[in-house]
């Protein structure tokens, strides 16, 4: 079968799609043959050694986490009533091949009601989204900024927040990811890579970080009320999020973590409330780059330039 392998980490030329050998699936595994993959930020992270591979794996290293396709073959244990059967589901690593193996449990059947590439946008990114703004608990009228506006999970959590009834300020780095922010119902947008972005907001009851370091310590400055909040899910930059006694406490706003990795059984039940919103029209997932798996490197390239916007999927 074709892969997608790097043999070093490094820039997005390492990306090479090679021949490799079948996998076979253990027990209480499936076999699926692959029709699309989701591209996450944290797997171009990985792939430069910015950030270490969560699962240790040597090198050679096939990455990627989600897969939408078919069930070709199943292991032990496994209903072989199971083949044929389409499904979305994530994996440890290894999503970017033709075959991928998935564990039986992850291998969830494909709602008909939406497709392959709106299942990808909702599997992980929409889970995340739904799983941010119930932890932010908005009431309607709060002023609530969302970092990364543009991204796969940005994109989504404007809509949410605009749904709870938020003043959404949407923060994202060019025209382009601003205007989509608008179309999707921020009431106001704001290019956070430009100095004094925080003079242009305004004070904001809610964020919604995911961007850290200086960019972080920025937007909890801009917090107040008497139930200013942080909701914290992640470090796009590569730095932490980082607020120090100085800062924390004259703002006195919380920090809430969210994190599907330290709750991952939440996460059938999210995806699935993200997938409702969608099918009733409520949540719109935006597709942006759909390449043929060969073009991975063209996909992590438009990450690493931050043009990257909405779900990026590789077809097979």
């Amino acid at each position: 079968m074709r892969a997608v392998r790097y043999h070093k980490y490094g820039a997005p030329d390492v990306l090479r799609v090679e021949e490799v050998d079948d996998p076979a699936p253990g027990a209480d595994e499936v076999l699926v043959r692959a029709v699309a993959t989701g591209v996450n930020y944290f797997e171009v992270q990985v792939r430069a050694g910015v950030a270490p591979d969560p699962l240790g794996q040597p090198l050679p290293h096939t990455p990627g986490i989600e897969v939408a396709g078919t069930v070709v073959a199943v292991g032990a244990g496994v209903d072989p009533d199971r083949i044929g059967e389409r499904v979305v589901g994530t994996v440890g690593s290894g999503s970017y091949a033709e075959l991928v193996v998935v564990p039986a449990a992850a291998a969830v059947a494909l709602d008909d009601r939406i497709g392959e590439h709106q299942a990808l946008a909702l599997l992980g990114q929409g889970a995340t989204a739904v799983g941010v703004i119930e932890t932010a608990e908005i009431e309607p009228g709060e002023t609530v900024l969302v970092e990364a506006a543009g991204g796969g999970i940005g994109t989504l959590l404007v809509q949410l927040a605009k749904r709870a009834g938020a003043r959404v300020v949407a923060g994202a780095s060019g025209a382009a990811k601003r205007k989509l922010a608008a179309e999707l119902g921020a009431d106001m947008t704001v290019d956070y890579t430009q100095p004094g972005w925080t003079a242009e907001v305004g004070p904001v009851s809610v964020v919604l970080e995911t961007i850290g370091g200086q960019t972080a310590r920025d937007a909890y400055s801009l917090l107040t009320g008497p139930r200013a909040r942080m909701v914290i899910f992640g470090s796009a930059s590569g730095a932490p999020v980082e607020i120090t006694s100085r800062q924390l406490l004259p703002v006195g706003a919380s920090l809430i973590p969210f994190s599907l990795g330290y709750r991952p059984q939440r996460w059938p039940e999210l995806t699935r409330l993200a997938e409702e919103l969608t099918v009733r029209g409520e949540l719109a997932p935006v597709i942006g780059a759909v390449l043929p798996l060969a073009e991975a490197a063209t996909a992590h390239r438009a990450f690493e330039a931050r043009t990257a916007v909405g779900k990026t999927i590789l077809t097979i």
